[in-house]
């Protein structure tokens, strides 16, 4: 798209205001039941063209009024969506900055790539916009921060798309358990696998199409060629974009698991094993990690898989009745879940295409209790009614949430990065006497041999003591380097609270 002259004018006043870090337009508008709700979406891939643009232009009073990508391609597919669904004209934008500054938009759903969530936050809330941001919430630890300090300065509803907030069966299951059916929890087991291809490994850099413009693409990250297949999507897989799968899915299993604890920091230390086995390609993330959150209530052991995982739920050890069960066959599908474990008995977690599904069995192996629910389209409908009201309380994935729960699965992913390559015995001695981690590591065992690699070339992170009170690593320089992380000019997150 051509930039005339007034959308300079209004994107230089944009910059400057963010470099200043005042906000370009704070509205006290109020939200009665009968007024609609203006929104324009950020970030048009399969989530925000599709999900987020039904989940809300669907709801009374609210008009999806804007889009915004800097892929002329996403930008023109979504804005023929809205046209077909609504029947209505979408303004369209490649910079976000442009968008923001438009006064009759009031709130705004960013489902970018994660290293322009920060900034994408940021702005829009010193545009005086309210916020739904896809997880996870954050690229680093310290830009978090950042993003809940803008939330609270600007005043603004901001809601994290941790959607299993919202689904009914995970509240009526954490209500039942905290009633003290099952007794202590002892442990929480996550786990996620989600068997994917190589990203590949390019000799020559990948050409950008013209439709896109890369500088905007790029954004706070830096600019790179890129010697993977696919520019978008995979960029997840890099460091200088994304935290792969321990962040991307991880962060919905452990957001639960926290929520089960009623943890409200980060945990006292954080440790992990794994690596990026067989893949010869362009990523650099883990493909198959396990880790530990060492939290006050109880530790929460965390499994992710991007390789096949062969025998991984019977080395779950459910009990025997859950054998030909829906929950059986939603794990044998695809596992992605928790297993909490307390004095009296075990709650299976498990989620799959939306749907929610918790079963407690008691020490016997008896089911005792089920409950089921939906939650990904209540989350924007929560989203719309906590913006309407004007009170953060009434926000299931409040910013606040989405900042510890991501931020704890970053923790994961910096003692990966600072670990080092370890043979079996070191590894085994680093968890011993942790709850839970053998299994684990069994598991992990398993699936390296079973593709045929070698478990003594998998990297052995360090235990991270971690500062729960400033949200950073004690003691370790290079650990904190990743907690602050880094920004290409003119995309640079600012301190809020300066």
């Amino acid at each position: 798209m051509s930039i005339t002259r007034r959308q300079f004018v209004k994107r230089s006043s944009a910059v400057a205001a963010v470099a200043v870090g005042l906000p370009m337009f704070v509205p006290s508008r109020a939200f009665g039941a009968g007024d609609t709700i203006r929104v324009g979406i950020i970030g048009l891939g399969g989530r925000g063209s599709h999900s987020h643009a039904t989940a809300l232009g669907n709801q009374d009073g609210v008009d999806v009024v804007a889009l915004c990508d800097p892929d002329r391609g996403r930008l023109n597919g979504a804005a023929g969506s809205i046209k077909r669904w609504f029947k209505r004209d979408a303004d369209k934008y490649t910079d976000m900055r442009d968008l923001l500054n438009c006064k009759d938009i009031d709130a705004v759903s960013i489902a970018t790539q994660v290293y322009w969530h920060g900034l994408g936050t940021i702005w829009a809330c010193q545009a005086g916009k309210h916020v739904y941001v896809e997880k996870p919430l954050s690229h680093y630890i310290w830009e978090g921060r950042q993003m809940v300090a803008a939330a609270r300065k600007y005043k603004r509803i901001v809601q994290c798309g941790t959607q299993h907030r919202s689904a009914a069966g995970v509240r009526a299951a954490i209500k039942w358990t905290r009633a003290g059916h099952l007794g202590q929890i002892k442990r929480i087991n996550c786990f996620a696998v989600k068997p994917r291809k190589p990203i590949g490994k390019r000799k020559q850099p990948l050409e950008i199409p013209d439709s896109i413009d890369y500088d905007l693409w790029c954004g706070p990250a830096k600019k790179l060629p890129i010697y993977r297949d696919r520019l978008q999507y995979d960029c997840r897989y890099d460091w200088n974009t994304g935290g792969g799968e321990t962040v991307d899915q991880g962060v919905h299993e452990l957001d639960v698991a926290r929520w089960w604890l009623g943890e409200n920091a980060l945990p006292r230390r954080t440790m992990s094993i794994g690596g990026r086995f067989m893949w010869d390609d362009a990523g650099d993330t883990a493909n198959a990690h396990i880790m530990c959150y060492d939290f006050p209530a109880a530790p929460v052991i965390h499994e992710i898989y991007n390789v096949t995982a062969r025998n991984f739920v019977d080395g779950l050890k459910l009990p025997k009745s859950i054998k030909g069960s829906r929950a059986d066959r939603m794990l044998r599908h695809g596992p992605y879940g928790l297993i909490v474990t307390c004095e009296g008995g075990i709650i299976l977690t498990l989620a799959y295409q939306a749907h929610e599904t918790c079963i407690a069995f008691d020490r016997k192996g008896k089911q005792v209790k089920s409950f089921h629910g939906r939650g990904g389209a209540n989350h924007f409908v929560n989203f719309i009614e906590a913006v309407r009201s004007g009170k953060r309380q009434h926000l299931r994935a409040e910013i606040a949430e989405g900042y510890l729960s991501t931020s704890t699965t970053h923790t994961a992913n910096i003692s990966h990065r600072a670990g080092k390559v370890a043979p079996v015995k070191q590894q085994q001695a680093a968890i011993a006497g942790i709850p839970g981690f053998g299994e684990a590591f069994e598991r992990l065992q398993t699936t390296l041999k079973g593709h045929k690699i070698d478990p003594n070339s998998a990297t052995l992170g360090p235990w991270l003591e971690i500062d729960r009170d400033k949200q950073c690593i004690k003691g370790n320089d290079k650990a904190n380097q990743i907690v602050r992380g880094q920004y290409r000019k003119p995309f640079i997150v600012p301190d809020i609270s300066e």
